[in-house]
């Protein structure tokens, strides 16, 4: 339930491709093969072939185009990237990865159901070797690393490196300062205080929080309020399949209330079913509403487009928030380069190329703040920091489960329009989750 404001990123959640079936079969064997061992330097004469599907003014495309001439100029190879779209990448890797067309290195999204499929099918190499020689492991905290590693059945947090993620993303809470001081109103630091600035903003007659039913943001504020009462071993049932998830826990049974209190008291505006991301973000943006659960993927936008101060922090109250790593770097196992595939890697987890992602408005996993100049960018990665100081990042509500993310619009669309209670939305969600994850448990 990751979700940018673009279409072309919006595509990449897990719910558009959730009719993937993760299967069981070989793995790869190990990364040694192919193209060296890792950490090689003598590339001259040789090409890299890289995929990606990021757009020129990102912050990824920025950072990785600038890692070319570095990574040239220590290996004595060339650089050949291919752009392609994420749809084009998602349709055809089953198909090209075990061909010769397969490239050396690939930017491919995170999950189950994704990075998680090419693992188990053995299309993308097993790189733990890699990861432990150049130490990528010391950079990436350990929900960061959750992503990266599978198991054989290609479930996320296995003990098998499949890839390693340049930046990460959170959904925290954007605030209008200018709208707080003009109602006299802190930033709230705790949950009390947040809900008494929602009190106070209703009273003037403002509804504070954006939101939108239609799509991705009213689940994340749904997931975000079970997380503000839930642990990682919670988390780690919910995503991980460890145990059953009790529907009728507090978690939930919160989560559900509470958001169905927030339409009743004004928090959310009565017709929040039909609105959609894009709309959420713009009714921030003109200031009609001064509060916004959302991503850090709108940062970049709000800093170009909002004409007010505002600010972003943590959930308050909660160690725990939506969001995961960045997508990851593969290496298909048919990559006739591996060993400057490692190297590539290595040079975009640099603090030189972090530090480009961070300035550029991106969240780099590995960057030194002191490296980091602009003011707001540096604001934006102290909280992510600070959310993984707390190893607070806790994925997305949707991944669990193929097409989980419609049957979460589904049934909050009927829960904040009141044509259900929060009792049948949680047993209803329940029966779905537990259909959608019986194959992984």
């Amino acid at each position: 339930m990751a979700r940018t404001p673009s279409r072309r990123r919006a595509t990449r959640a897990l719910a558009a491709v959730g009719s993937i079936a993760v299967a069981a079969l070989t793995l790869a064997a190990c990364s040694g093969g192919g193209g060296g061992d890792a950490g090689s330097t003598d590339g001259e004469g040789k090409t890299l072939t890289l995929w990606h599907y990021e757009g020129d003014d990102s912050a990824m495309a920025k950072a990785w185009n600038a890692a070319v001439p570095i990574f040239e100029e220590k290996t004595g190879a060339t650089v050949k990237i291919e752009e392609k779209s994420f749809e084009q990448i998602q349709k055809t890797a089953s198909q090209v990865l075990d061909t010769d067309a397969a490239p050396d290195l690939m930017e491919f999204n995170k999950g189950n159901a994704t990075a998680g499929f090419l693992a188990s099918t053995g299309l993308i190499a097993d790189i733990s070797d890699a990861v432990t020689q150049y130490g990528w492991d010391a950079k990436l905290a350990p929900s960061l690393q959750t992503t990266a590693k599978y198991s054989s059945d290609g479930v996320m947090g296995g003990d098998t490196w499949y890839g390693v993620p340049n930046y990460g993303e959170f959904v925290g809470v954007y605030y209008n300062l200018d709208a707080f001081k003009a109602a006299g109103l802190e930033v709230p630091t705790t949950y009390d205080e947040f809900v008494k600035v929602l009190d106070a903003f209703v009273a003037k007659g403002v509804t504070p929080l954006a939101e939108a039913g239609a799509e991705y943001p009213l689940g994340q504020l749904w997931y975000q309020l079970a997380l503000s009462k839930a642990d990682r071993s919670w988390v780690d049932d919910y995503q991980l399949y460890k145990n059953p998830v009790d529907w009728n826990g507090s978690e939930v049974d919160y989560a559900s209330k509470t958001l169905s209190d927030y339409v009743s008291k004004g928090y959310i505006a009565k017709d929040v079913s039909s609105v959609k991301a894009e709309d959420a973000g713009v009714s921030f943006i003109n200031g009609t509403s001064p509060i916004f659960v959302s991503g850090s993927w709108w940062y970049g936008r709000f800093a170009e487009e909002a004409g007010f101060d505002w600010s972003l922090a943590a959930f308050p109250g909660s160690k725990l928030s939506p969001g995961s790593s960045g997508n990851l770097w593969v290496v298909p196992e048919r990559s006739k380069n591996k060993d400057l595939a490692y190297e590539f890697i290595d040079v975009t987890m640099s603090p030189e190329i972090q530090a480009i992602i961070g300035n550029s408005g991106g969240v780099p996993v590995a960057a030194d703040t002191a490296d980091i100049t602009d003011a707001k960018s540096k604001q934006l990665i102290d909280t992510f920091n600070g959310v993984l100081a707390d190893d607070g990042l806790s994925f997305y509500p949707d991944w669990p489960a193929p097409g989980f993310y419609d049957v979460l619009v589904q049934e909050l669309q009927g829960l904040v329009t009141g044509s259900q209670d929060a009792a049948t939305t949680d047993a209803n969600l329940g029966k779905k989750y537990d259909e959608g994850t019986a194959d992984f448990r």
